[in-house]
This record gives structure tokens, C-alpha cells and sequence, in this order.
């Protein structure tokens, strides 16, 4: 596969000046000995102070680095950059089992993230949104995928709520308004002490943005890309494809300390 060149922008911050120093320091030497990609060249931004009463201090540290498209993502999720810039290939065409191996590696950084500083999904009153349609006829899949680009892939994922019912209900529009249109759902578990958990297996058809996005949000415990054979990926949706899991990854390693800020306010 053809190596991606891309610039990390990978963003500290510190309500301690000389802490954020030692911080970027760190994470320099770390990249001049990364394995994952290859870094080119870092530099490193003046710190900058704000008025902000909680993180005051930002620096921001500029990698370029060029690896495989597995690599890449293992040093996304490694350094949660707060940008990735894409510079080449203009496109890429990945095959979908070697794409259904990356997104498993996504999905299970992202799970032990979660187990540990809480989950990602967060989603406002649906209560007002129109249920979505489920199930769509093979010629229509076809022009999805021809016409639209888009993926068919199955998840298999961890839910819980209120009851059955209500937790179908909730997926359904949840994944609605990720951009997913759902071909088949089904969902299995049982009612324990007032709450349901079980498990959600949706075949969905999508964009490889939103299929990255859905992988990082609720980290399936099973992935299945089922066509097409080959994915062809422009450097844009790549680049917001990874610039979304830096975010992911950002946002749930920062919550300890922004926490800890916080309640000592």
C-alpha cells in the first residue's frame, strides 16, 4: 500500500507552565524514536498563555510523519492529535479486510478508553426525531455503494437502557443522525433490576468518515466489512476520518484532569 504523509498537530495543556515544558519534551523524544510511522521532521510552537482560569498554558507540536495506513492510525490513537493534515496521496485504496483489521485495533484502544474514563456517546432529546426506515432492496444497496461510495459493513454493539423497546428505538435514530442508513437490526439481552443490557447487531450502509466515527464512538466488540472488496479513500475523508479520533481520543484521556481542575476551583 502506498505510505501516507501526513502533519500531526498535537496539542498540550497545562495550568502549569513548567509542567507543560516537561510534557512537550516527553512527547518530542517519544517521536524522534517512534516505530509506528516514520517522523520526518517536529517542531515545536512557543507556549502560549490565555486567560483561561483552568488549562492557561497551551503549546502545540507540529510531527510530520509518513507510514502505512495501519501505522498512522495506531500513532492517531497513540498521541490524540488535535488535527491531522493529510498531504499525500491524494487518494488511497484500501481492502476491506485489511481496513476491517485496523478499525478492530481502533475499536479495542477505544474500548479500554472508555472501560476507563467513561463513555463518548452523548446525544440530545430524540424524542422528536422520525424513526428511520429499516431494511433497503439489493438494487438500491448497489447504487449506495456504486453511486454514493458508500460501505456495507455489519457491528455487533454493547447496549443498555430503560427496556428493549426503548433501547431499539434510541439506536435506530442514534445511528440516523451519525448518517447511517440501517439495512438490518436486530437485538438480543435481558431486563435486569429495571434495566436492560444486551447486545445490537445492525448491518448498515455508510461513508468510511462515518464508519470510522461509529467504530471510535461505541468501539464494537465485532466488525464486519462486507463490500465493496476494495475502499478507495480521499485524502479529505481520511484526514477528517483521523482528525476525529485525535478528538475521540482527546476527549477522554483530558476528563481526569479537567475534572480534577474543576474541583479544585
Amino acid at each position: 500500500m502506498e505510505k501516507i504523509e501526513a502533519i500531526f498537530y498535537i496539542e498540550g495543556l497545562s495550568n502549569d507552565k513548567k509542567a507543560l515544558e516537561s510534557a512537550v519534551d516527553d512527547i518530542v523524544k517519544e517521536l524522534k524514536g517512534e516505530e509506528l510511522v516514520g517522523v520526518k521532521d517536529i517542531h515545536v510552537e512557543d507556549i502560549i498563555e490565555s486567560e483561561s482560569e483552568l488549562l492557561r498554558y497551551s503549546a502545540v507540536i507540529e510531527a510530520r510523519v509518513k507510514g502505512d495506513l495501519e501505522g498512522i492510525v495506531k500513532a492517531v490513537l497513540k498521541y490524540g492529535p488535535a488535527i491531522v493534515e493529510v498531504l499525500s496521496p491524494g487518494k488511497l485504496e484500501v481492502k476491506s479486510q485489511e481496513l476491517m483489521r485496523i478499525l478492530g485495533d481502533v475499536s479495542l484502544v477505544m474500548g479500554k478508553l472508555m472501560n476507563r474514563f467513561g463513555s463518548l456517546v452523548a446525544y440530545p432529546d430524540l424524542s422528536e426525531v422520525p424513526e428511520p426506515p429499516v431494511g433497503y432492496s439489493r438494487e438500491e444497496v448497489e447504487s449506495l455503494i456504486l453511486d454514493d461510495r458508500y460501505i456495507r459493513y455489519r457491528l455487533v454493539i454493547e447496549v443498555s437502557g430503560r427496556d428493549r423497546a426503548s433501547v431499539e428505538e434510541t439506536m435506530k435514530k442514534a445511528l440516523a443522525i451519525e448518517g447511517c442508513l440501517i439495512n438490518v437490526m436486530a437485538i438480543e439481552g435481558s431486563e435486569e433490576k429495571g434495566e436492560f443490557k444486551g447486545l445490537l447487531a445492525v448491518e448498515l450502509l455508510s461513508t468510511f468518515e462515518t464508519l470510522f466515527q461509529l467504530v471510535g464512538k461505541y468501539a464494537p466488540v465485532a466488525i464486519s466489512l462486507l463490500e465493496p472488496e476494495v475502499i478507495d479513500v480521499t485524502a479529505g475523508e481520511l484526514q477528517n476520518a483521523l482528525t476525529d479520533l485525535g478528538g475521540f481520543v482527546n476527549e477522554l484521556t483530558s476528563r481526569p484532569v479537567k475534572k480534577a481542575l474543576i474541583s479544585n476551583q
